[in-house]
C-alpha cells in the first residue's frame, strides 16, 4: 500500500509505525472471512481492510469523521485478522494509532466521555472496584432477574495450599476486575502450581495491567500503570522469581505488548523487555509439566473449550488448554467456529451491547452444538459474557481442574 502521511505525523514515532504497517498490507481481503463485525454486518467498513483504509486516509489528512470513529468503535480487536493476514500486518497496533488521532479530531460527546473515563476510574482500580462489587452482590437478591445475572456470585476456593521445599517462585497478576469478581482463579493456580513444585510470591503493589484505559484511548494511564507494575515486578525478579504468570489471558496480551509501549522511555524499555520474556500463560506452565502429580479425576462428562481471542491471536497458544484438559483425562466436545469472538472484549460489551449480544449468541450455539455439562475459558470477561447469557456453567479451566483434584 502506497502512502503519503499528513505532516502532523509523519516524521513522530507513531507515523512511522503506521507507515510501515500500512505499507505491508497488500488489500488481499483474507481478513475480512475472519472478522466477527464483517460477518455480522456485510459492511466493508467494518472490516480490518476497511478500517485500515479509513485509517489511512485520516493519516493522510482527510478530516476524522463521526463515521470513521464509529466504524473504529465496532472493532473488537480480537485479531483474528492478523492470524489470518499472509503478510503479517500488525493491525492492532495501526488501530491504536488510529483511534488515538480520531479521537483528538472527532471529540465524543460528553455523556460517552464521561461513561469512558468513569470505566477507567473505577473498573481499572480494585481499590475502588471490589468495595462497589461486594455492594452489589449485597443487594443482589433484591435485584431485578435480568440485571441479577450481571451481578457474579463469588465462590472463593477455599482449599489449603501445602508447598513443598525449595519450590520455584513465580510472581501472579491479580488485576482489576478479577479479585473481586473471581478471585477463586488465582487461587485455583496456586493450589494446581504447588504440586509441581511452585510457590506464588505475592507483589501487591501491582495493579492493572493497563489494558482498560488503553483500549479507551488513555494510553498515558496505560503507561504508567505499566511502569508501576514493572516497579512492583523487578525486585522479586532480580531476587530470582522465574515468571510472571497472568491467569486472564487478556491481560497477558497487553501485558505482552509492554515491550512495545515502552520502547521509547529510557528508564524501562530494558525492564519491560525483561517483564515481556518472562510472561506466561499458564498453560506455559502445565505443558511441560508432570501433570500425574496433580492427582485429577474428572468428575465432568463433557467440556466445550472457547479459547478466547488473546490466547488464540495474541499470546498464540491455540489448542494448548485442549492438551492439557486432554491428558488430565477429560472428554473434550466438537465446537464450530472456534475462531470467533465471544463478543466480550473488555469494555466493548457495555459500550457495543447489541454487536456484543449477537456475537455472544453465535459463540454459544458454536460451543453447545456437542451438547457439553460446561464450558471452560481463560479469560474473566469471556467467562462472565457467556455465563451471564445461559443456563450451562462457564468456568475458568483453572477451577474446572482444581474442583477435581483428589483429596
Amino acid at each position: 500500500m502506497q502512502t503519503a502521511l499528513a505532516d502532523f505525523i509523519r516524521d513522530s514515532a507513531q507515523g512511522r509505525e503506521a507507515d510501515r504497517i500500512l505499507r505491508a498490507c497488500v488489500h488481499c481481503g483474507f481478513c475480512t472471512a475472519t472478522c466477527p463485525t464483517y460477518q455480522l454486518l456485510g459492511d466493508e467498513l467494518d472490516g480490518p481492510r476497511g478500517r485500515i483504509y479509513q485509517i489511512k486516509d485520516v493519516l493522510e489528512g482527510e478530516p476524522a469523521t463521526l463515521t470513521v470513529r464509529n466504524h473504529l468503535d465496532r472493532c473488537l480487536t480480537c485479531r483474528s485478522c492478523e492470524t489470518t493476514c499472509p503478510s503479517g500486518v500488525d493491525y492492532h497496533r495501526l488501530l491504536d494509532i488510529g483511534r488515538d488521532v480520531v479521537e483528538q479530531q472527532a471529540p465524543r460527546p460528553l455523556r460517552q466521555r464521561l461513561m469512558r473515563r468513569l470505566m477507567i476510574e473505577v473498573m481499572a482500580y480494585r481499590a475502588r472496584f471490589t468495595p462497589l462489587l461486594r455492594i452489589g452482590q449485597a443487594l443482589r437478591p433484591l435485584l431485578p432477574p435480568a440485571l441479577r445475572r450481571q451481578v457474579p456470585v463469588s465462590e472463593p476456593l477455599r482449599r489449603a495450599v501445602r508447598v513443598t521445599s525449595g519450590a520455584r517462585r513465580v510472581l501472579l497478576l491479580d488485576g482489576c476486575v478479577q479479585p473481586g469478581l473471581a478471585p477463586q482463579i488465582n487461587q485455583a493456580l496456586e493450589l494446581l502450581l504447588a504440586p509441581l513444585g511452585y510457590v506464588v510470591q505475592a507483589t501487591p503493589q501491582a495493579g492493572c495491567c493497563g489494558a482498560l484505559p488503553h483500549h479507551l484511548s488513555d494510553s498515558e494511564r496505560a503507561k504508567e500503570m505499566a511502569r508501576r507494575n514493572i516497579d512492583a515486578w523487578f525486585p522479586a525478579i532480580e531476587d530470582g522469581a522465574e515468571a510472571l504468570v497472568v491467569t486472564a489471558s487478556g491481560c497477558g496480551a497487553h501485558v505482552k505488548d509492554y515491550a512495545h509501549l515502552l520502547a521509547d522511555d529510557p528508564g524501562y524499555a530494558a525492564k519491560a523487555a525483561r517483564i515481556v520474556t518472562l510472561l506466561r500463560d499458564p498453560v506455559q506452565l502445565f505443558a511441560d509439566a508432570p501433570l500425574e502429580r496433580l492427582r485429577v479425576t474428572p468428575r465432568t462428562q463433557r467440556v466445550a473449550v472457547h479459547t478466547p481471542c488473546t490466547l488464540q491471536h495474541a499470546l498464540k497458544l491455540n489448542g494448548a488448554i485442549e492438551d492439557i484438559l486432554t491428558r488430565l483425562g477429560y472428554t473434550l466436545c466438537t465446537i464450530h467456529d472456534g475462531h470467533m469472538c465471544c463478543g466480550s472484549a473488555g469494555t466493548y460489551s457495555m459500550l457495543q451491547p447489541t454487536l456484543s449480544q449477537q456475537l455472544r449468541e453465535r459463540k454459544l450455539q458454536a460451543l453447545k452444538v456437542d451438547h457439553p455439562d460446561v464450558i471452560v475459558t481463560a479469560n474473566i470477561g469471556c467467562l462472565l459474557h457467556l455465563d451471564s447469557a445461559d443456563p450451562l456453567p462457564v468456568r475458568h479451566w483453572l477451577n474446572l481442574v482444581a474442583a477435581d483434584l483428589d483429596d
